[in-house]
């Protein structure tokens, strides 16, 4: 029977089974991964130029986040092995899905976090689930060397995005956008942090194209935080800093996979600044009524600058990426829409003059 009642193919491990490393000894592990929706843009499009302009909700995902994909097939092959607990180092989302899988499988689970960097949000989802956090004086790079070494010295299993399975998992989203419009979109683009991500929906598309589910595989565009933009720089940036915090990271662990996506694709890794995630973000919640995490609005950023700056996109169908639920940092929101309030008088008249009427 499914874990989740009236989807008898629910979750990542059951729909997509025949494409993942699933064996029968693999615990079919669900939360309801997966299945997110894709949304055709009402206003964005316009301004952006193209054809057609999708954003696919992976804010949808039981944490709130893309990286239940991945986790849920990590953690079915720590189990499967054997594995009585994770670790992951994160800045945030990594860490509330490590956390939600491992309480539904009765797995401890600790989680390495750089001190004063990590939304309060993702935090609270991590330490509800029961997750034991260890916060460090420094930055991502740095607790995801010190999960790396411990891993390797006790019988824990790695739950970043090293970890092969992750990848795998994350793989799939690339074959529901390919299952939703019939084909692959002409551009694909999303915010690149660690960089798992962008590497995992090039490995997708690959096989979709391979398996003759699509005629042909997106142009991979990618967008880094300026602060935080080692790829783009060429170089690892040994302090990052944006207010988008999940794609802070200075040296990203699949940085080689994401300049393989960017180049066999004949695609781009840009960098967009924290105003241009702020402005994308900000239109995203009140012109489409999407509300994501900043490091969501990366990739929006990056494509309405493209097109601002001249580019062509005329006849494109095009894929923007939302990796996360706006929830995660309520700080950020809070500080970029709230008014100040100020109590009046319960009466229909102070009402009606606060709404202008």
């Amino acid at each position: 029977m499914s874990a989740i009642v009236g989807q008898r193919d629910a979750g990542v491990l059951f729909r997509f089974k025949d494409r993942l490393p699933v064996t029968d000894a693999t615990p079919m592990i669900t939360l309801g991964e997966g299945s997110t929706p894709l949304v055709r843009s009402v206003r964005l499009e316009e301004a952006v130029g193209c054809e057609a302009l999708y954003f696919k909700l992976e804010s949808c995902n039981p944490s709130g986040s893309f990286k239940d994909r991945g986790m849920v097939v990590a953690v079915a092959k720590a189990l499967e092995r054997g594995d009585t607990a994770v670790l992951c180092a994160s800045t945030g989302n990594t860490s509330a899905s490590a956390a939600a899988y491992a309480a539904r499988c009765h797995l401890r689970v600790y989680v390495i976090v750089p001190h004063g960097n990590i939304a309060e949000g993702k935090l609270a989802q991590a330490v509800a689930h029961g997750a034991r956090i260890i916060a460090i004086d420094g930055g991502f790079d740095d607790a995801l060397r010190l999960a790396r070494e411990i891993t390797q010295r006790h019988p824990i299993a790695l739950v970043n995005s090293v970890n092969p399975h992750r990848i795998e998992g994350q793989k799939t989203a690339s074959f529901e956008i390919v299952d939703d419009l019939g084909d692959a979109p002409d551009i694909l683009c999303l915010p690149v942090g660690n960089a798992g991500n962008i590497t995992a929906y090039w490995k997708g598309f690959v096989e979709s194209y391979q398996r003759e589910e699509a005629t042909k595989k997106p142009l991979m565009w990618g967008f880094q935080a300026a602060g935080a933009a080692p790829i783009v720089a060429g170089e690892p940036v040994a302090e990052p800093r944006t207010l988008a915090t999940a794609i802070r990271i200075g040296n990203p662990a699949s940085w080689e996979g994401a300049t393989n996506a960017r180049d066999e694709s004949g695609g781009d890794i840009r960098a967009v600044t924290d105003d241009e995630i702020v402005d994308a973000y900000r239109r995203l919640a009140q012109e489409e009524g999407i509300f994501c995490e900043p490091a969501s609005a990366a990739c929006v950023a990056g494509l309405l600058g493209r097109a601002k700056d001249g580019e062509d996109l005329a006849g494109k169908t095009i894929v923007c990426v939302i990796t996360g639920n706006g929830l995660k940092d309520p700080e950020r929101a809070m500080a970029e829409f709230a008014p100040e309030l100020h109590a009046i008088a319960p009466e229909v008249s102070r009402v009606e003059a606060e709404m202008g009427l």
